[in-house]
């Protein structure tokens, strides 16, 4: 192995834009395992594509335990059918639930807006002057 081939903590982190702990939690969970040179960490390609996998799958929405279930399917030696197969799973039950979130969003947001437009109404009428004041009564 050459020293391109690996990569630092300090490397990964200033990559992907996040900090040294949170590499390192990935490690405690078990969904990175560098290698030692003594104290330092030594990141392999394999731990690179892995960490990749980990922060889209954060992106969209997967737990880590999800995230750890579809890198385990890496290792099968089928070519990685399982893995993009349960990914493509995962990937569409995830679009699901976000199209149905954005229903929801939506429904909201239209319920917010009538209940502002009458607020609106009673603030604007309300501001109006009385016709029937003391000013404007006639003897």
């Amino acid at each position: 192995m050459t020293l391109a081939q690996t990569f630092s903590i300090a490397d990964l982190a200033s990559e992907f834009g996040i900090t040294a702990r949170a590499i390192r939690f990935y490690e405690d969970q078990g969904l990175l395992s560098p290698q030692r040179n003594g104290q330092n960490r030594v990141y392999l390609p394999r731990d690179h594509t892995r960490l990749a996998w980990i922060l889209r799958g954060k992106r969209v929405g997967f737990t880590l335990r999800e995230i750890d279930e579809l890198l385990a399917l890496y290792d099968l030696d089928d070519g990685r059918k399982t893995q993009r197969s349960a990914t493509h799973k995962k990937c569409c039950e995830r679009i699901d639930a976000l199209k149905l979130q954005r229903a929801d969003v939506d429904l909201t947001i239209s319920e917010l807006e009538e209940f502002c437009e009458t607020l609106e109404t009673l603030i604007n009428n309300e501001a109006k002057p009385d016709n029937k004041s003391c000013d404007s009564a006639s003897p």
